[in-house]
Parts: C-alpha cells; sequence; structure tokens
C-alpha cells in the first residue's frame, strides 16, 4: 500500500476506488473511524458466515459500533461495544450466542487489537 499526502489528506488507490483519510472529517475518513470500521465488519462478516454455515437464514445483520476513547492517552481507543441486530429464520438465543463467541475468535482485525482495546458484543434477534 502507499498512501500520498495531498490537500490535508492522505490517498490511495485501491482496486475498489480511491481511499481518502485525513484527521479532519470535512476532508477524509478519520483514522479511528476506519479501524473501528475494520473491527466492526470483519466480526459482522465472520459471524454471518458461521450463522450460514449453521444453515440459520439472516434476512437482515446490522452492526452498531460504541467506541470509548481515552483523551490523555492520545485520544486512543480504549473500548468498542459492538450490538448486532440480527433478523432471520430458525434464529435461537442459543445458538447466535454461540455464533458470537465463534466470531470474535476468527475476526482477524479484533484479533489483531485484543491486547490493547476491550471489545465487547452483544445482540438481539428481531
Amino acid at each position: 500500500m502507499k498512501f500520498q499526502y495531498t490537500n490535508d489528506a492522505f490517498e490511495s488507490e485501491f482496486n475498489y476506488g480511491k481511499l481518502v483519510v485525513s484527521g479532519d472529517e470535512e476532508k477524509g475518513f478519520r483514522p479511528f473511524q476506519l479501524m473501528v470500521s475494520s473491527i466492526a465488519v470483519c466480526s459482522g462478516s465472520v459471524l454471518r458466515k458461521i450463522i450460514d454455515k449453521q444453515r440459520m437464514t439472516v434476512e437482515d445483520l446490522q452492526v452498531e459500533a460504541d467506541v470509548t476513547r481515552d483523551p490523555e492517552r492520545a485520544n486512543r481507543i480504549t473500548k468498542i461495544k459492538l450490538h448486532y441486530v440480527i433478523k432471520g429464520e430458525g434464529l435461537t438465543e442459543k445458538k447466535i450466542e454461540k455464533a458470537v463467541e465463534l466470531a470474535s475468535k476468527n475476526c482477524p482485525m479484533a484479533q489483531t487489537v485484543i491486547d490493547s482495546v476491550e471489545i465487547t458484543e452483544t445482540f438481539e434477534i428481531v
């Protein structure tokens, strides 16, 4: 990956398109947004694959992320609470609970920060 500084932001080209990252939300995605997005989407994607393999039907899956940052330590991310809202058929609390536990162990992004960011996960079936 290569990032070029242009107009108060870093830009990079990927197969899907251009990524613009800046500390200024008016000029690009903020770095913490990308980190939280990576963890939330990775976790949600792994969860979806596990649910599919367990032959449960998912009509809709949303991931809500609540972030806690520490202003005393360079505004670092200290906690991420992920809440999955799952709609489908054949979903049971017990099966989804096990799927969430398995997903957290198999998400590479979450595992990368596991020793520095507290990640908690909850879910609701609608």
